[in-house]
């Protein structure tokens, strides 16, 4: 089971990206809060993988406003944040690898374990299709002998079964006495750990080195937190030409539902936009939907006031 996160969740801002490193953040986030982000990360070695990513995940801007408005996650400032690492004790510094070895050492084992149950099982599935094997033909036989002396040589050139083979030396891994043993893992060189986090060793992001000012946010954040709030998961849009792609349950168990657009209230829509929304989401089996809030930012004292005045109409060409 995951480890719930302490919160709120420190989100890495590093180039203008807000980025998660941690693994139980990420599940943590997604089970909770329907917030997915993208997995950016990828192999040095393999620069050109693009189908299985790995962490850090990226959220987007309104991902992490989101979250920092619900007080589930705030934004540190990484470059100031890991001044600390100049002032870390050397003992510190000390117990943080041994415990990073220790973990090593435990993934080793698991590893070695896991092998041995494998070959293990292996050896049993060859021993008995070896002993079926030499039972069918010993009936065979059997049935074809006319007399004992028949029987008898028929049983001398029988094939042996992998146990007889090795009934004589002794090395027959199923039936010797010593077991076979692998080399224990505390001997082999530890699993190499490499943390994600920077907490440990470091402590928990202070206050010092959290940014006070909110993600900045395009003008389609009200609606993003709108459809938010009524517990859709929301993802880039672009590879579907809109904003956003909204789903009504986890992405990894359901389609999406709206191609999302947001506009202002007042603002002066090409027919032909829609048109094409309407077109392209039936297209894609899916509804094209537009909304914005009613207030604009001079009527409003606060952006939670235009996420409450947020309206959406949803659009589907007919007849396709």
């Amino acid at each position: 089971m995951d480890s719930l996160p302490t919160l709120p969740i420190p989100i890495s801002f590093i180039s203008g990206r807000y980025l998660l490193f941690s693994i139980d953040a990420v599940t943590y986030l997604r089970r909770e809060h329907n917030i997915c982000g993208v997995l950016i990360g990828t192999l040095p070695q393999i620069p050109q993988q693009n189908v299985f990513l790995g962490l850090p995940l990226e959220l987007m801007p309104e991902e992490a406003r989101v979250l920092v408005d619900r007080g589930v996650a705030c934004i540190v400032d990484e470059a100031k944040a890991h001044d600390g690492m100049k002032s870390l004790l050397e003992e510190d510094r000390r117990q943080y690898l041994r415990e990073l070895e220790s973990q090593g050492l435990h993934a080793t084992r698991i590893l070695s374990d896991r092998k041995g149950q494998q070959r293990d099982q292996a050896l049993k599935k060859l021993d008995e299709k070896a002993k079926a094997k030499a039972k069918a033909k010993a009936k065979a036989t059997k049935a074809a002998d006319d007399n004992a002396s028949a029987s008898s040589s028929a049983q001398q050139d029988e094939p042996a079964s992998v146990v007889d083979l090795f009934a004589d030396d002794g090395s027959n891994p199923a039936s010797s006495s010593k077991p076979l043993t692998s080399s224990t893992p505390d001997a082999q060189l530890a699993m190499g750990i490499t943390p994600a986090t920077s907490y440990p060793p470091l402590p928990h992001p202070s206050s010092s080195s959290q940014l006070l000012s909110k993600p900045e946010v395009p003008l389609s954040y009200p609606l993003f937190a709108h459809l938010h709030s009524r517990g859709y998961f929301l993802s880039p849009g672009l590879r579907f030409g809109c904003q956003y792609v909204a789903y009504p349950g986890d992405p990894l168990r359901f389609h999406s539902h709206f191609l999302v657009v947001s506009a202002e209230w007042d603002q002066n829509i090409d027919l032909m936009d829609i048109v094409n929304g309407g077109r392209l989401g039936t297209g894609v089996k899916k509804g094209f939907l537009l909304g914005g809030p009613e207030k604009s930012r001079e009527e409003v004292n606060s952006e939670a006031e235009r996420v409450e005045s947020v309206r959406a109409f949803s659009i589907e060409w007919a007849g396709m």
